[in-house]
Order: structure tokens, then sequence, then C-alpha cells
């Protein structure tokens, strides 16, 4: 069955919902209707919907006109089994002592690493991504350096491989957070997956707010790979909630936003120990002076 998009942007966060509120009414109805702020400091959001059957064009440019939004993009999508393509191309990726992979790769795991199982379904934060790998790659760092920063936090966690990841070297109870309940559940699953259940927290909360959080609080160490904007925003968070001498190892960052994220910690009192720059990604490892 074929699937089509239709895509547009504009400015505003209001206007932007009421425009996804009116595709709802379009015919052919839409499958879904998502709406996104563009995080580029730019102010504008994205607006986008599926459809099974091809959209009606003249109905799309009647209110991308009405709600002063640019052309919607029309798209066909292929008929792809993504989590058959996934298995294809995500082979098994070694950092440092970490080896993740997949369960139709399980023969592969060589012996002297500390696997973590992530499945094709669950691809994102696979390790494959430049932002993931540069984490664990850090995390290596320190765990060779004879750091053992606890306890440890996984804020904006995703599949949580950084926490399981932590939960491999270390001992305790890692916490994994993350804005979004299927990435709480994804999280869950996999820790339960790699025989972690018991030393893993997840938990469904932005930013530091939940109570385990603040319980857990000063941690050693803090994980966030999410984006520019939101890492500035947590700046003054994270640099409080962690112990004289804890480490923050942030991602998510294009090379050229390192020199932002370094200004904003470096206000909370944050230095580098360490950066890597794996293609257009920047991984930065941060110490609380």
């Amino acid at each position: 069955m074929p699937t089509f998009t239709a895509l547009t942007t504009l400015p505003g966060k209001d206007n932007a919902v009421a425009l996804g509120d009116a595709m709802e009414n379009l015919v052919p109805e839409p499958t879904g209707v998502g709406v996104l702020e563009v995080e580029d400091g730019s102010g504008l959001y994205e607006v986008g919907a599926y459809f099974v059957e091809a959209p009606d064009t003249t109905g799309l440019a009647v209110l991308a006109a009405a709600f002063g939004a640019r052309d919607f993009a029309v798209s066909e999508l292929p008929e792809v089994d993504w989590v058959a393509k996934v298995k294809r191309e995500l082979a098994p990726v070694r950092a440092g002592r970490f080896y993740l992979y997949g369960s139709h790769d399980a023969d592969s795991v060589p012996d002297d690493v500390e696997p973590l199982l992530i499945e094709a379904a669950m691809a994102f934060g696979t390790g494959h991504h430049g932002t993931t790998l540069g984490c664990l790659k850090a995390l290596d760092r320190l765990v060779t350096d004879g750091f053992q920063p606890l306890p440890v936090a996984d804020i904006g966690c995703g599949t949580a491989v950084l926490a399981m990841a932590a939960a491999r070297v270390w001992p305790g109870t890692m916490i994994a957070s993350d804005i979004d309940p299927i990435a709480v559940e994804v999280a869950q699953a996999n820790a339960q997956a790699n025989g972690l259940e018991d030393r893993m927290l997840c938990l469904e909360a932005t930013g530091f707010g939940h109570p385990d959080l603040a319980e857990a609080v000063p941690f050693g160490l803090i994980f966030a790979n999410i984006l520019k904007a939101p890492l500035i925003a947590l700046a003054p968070e994270i640099s409080g909630a962690l112990k004289p001498s804890g480490f923050a190892i942030l991602s998510g960052l294009l090379n050229e936003q390192a020199a932002d994220i370094l200004a904003a910690y470096a206000a909370e009192g944050m230095i580098v120990h360490d950066r890597e720059e794996i293609g257009e990604w920047t991984t930065l490892c941060l110490c609380k002076s």
C-alpha cells in the first residue's frame, strides 16, 4: 500500500497547531498529523501528515494560504520493510569496550567486549549515529582512566543504550529518563533484553522534573544526548545536579554548535575533559570544576 506525505513550515506554534487540526478535515483524511518545532532557532514549525491515498493538493494549497504556510511538499514514499532493511544495513558497532548488535547478529559477539543488544525495530540510538557512538567512546575513556562517577543519569535516553553501557561497567542502579513515554517503554524493553532490568530505573520526565531524579542528586555522571537548544536550557540544571568533579557527556550537537554549548556550560563552572568530532557531530565530556 503506498504512503504519501505532505509537509510544510510556518511561524508560530499556535498557528501551526491550528493548521494541523484543520488538516484532519481533509478528504481523503490523513492517517496521522504531526506538528514539530524546527530546532534551528528560526521560530518555524513543521506540519506534516501521512496519507494512504493521494492527498487533495487543492485542499492543501487552500490551507497553506489560509494559515500563511509555505506550499505543501507532497511525496509518495516507497514501500519498504524497514525492520528488514535495518537488519541488512545496521551491522554491529564497536565503541571501545562496548559492542552493539541486534539479535540477528548474536553469533558475532566477541568474548572481550561489553555486549549491548538493541533490536532492529528499536533502531534509534543503536550506536551507528555519530552522537551515540561519541557518547559511548567518551564513557569508555572514563572507564579506562579509572573513573567511577556514580550515580548515573541518562537524560533524554531514547533506547537507554548509554545508561545500559554504564550498567555494564559500574555497580548500582542507572536512571534513564525521557520526555517521550514510548521511549521509556523502549528503554524498559531494552533493559530487560539485556538482563539489566534490576539495574535500571526508567522514568518519564522533562529534564530533571521527576522526584526519583531529585532524590538521586548529586550525580557523578550525566548523559544528555539531545539537541542544542535543550542542552543550553538544561545547563544550570545539569551543572547543579552534578557532584564536584562530576562529569557530563553531551551530544546531539553539530560541530559548529559546540562553541555555544561550551560557553553555556562554562558559565556554570564546567570545563572540558575531552571532546571528539565524528563526522559532523561533536561529543563533549565536561567536568564540574
